[in-house]
């Protein structure tokens, strides 16, 4: 249950630090401005959907956290 408690603590302090990034680097080159984003203009009616974005992220979170775990085993 302890590594439980330190995985959660873990996971709270990165999106503590996510959230301080975003809040004071309101413009971050290329994120959202990827080729794969979907974004629809029309009349009254606007669309966006962040594909590109969000599989670059997961991506770069996935390595982050398998890096974490595979150091933090030995």
């Amino acid at each position: 249950m302890a590594g439980t408690g330190k995985l959660l603590i873990l996971l709270g302090g990165i999106l503590v630090v996510v959230g301080v990034v975003l809040t004071f680097f309101d413009k971050i080159p290329y994120l959202g401005k990827l080729p794969g984003d979907f974004h629809v203009k029309k009349d009254n009616f606007e669309f966006y959907f962040p594909l590109a974005t969000g599989v670059v992220l997961s991506l770069l979170l996935s390595g982050i956290l398998w890096v974490i775990n595979h150091f933090g085993k030995r």
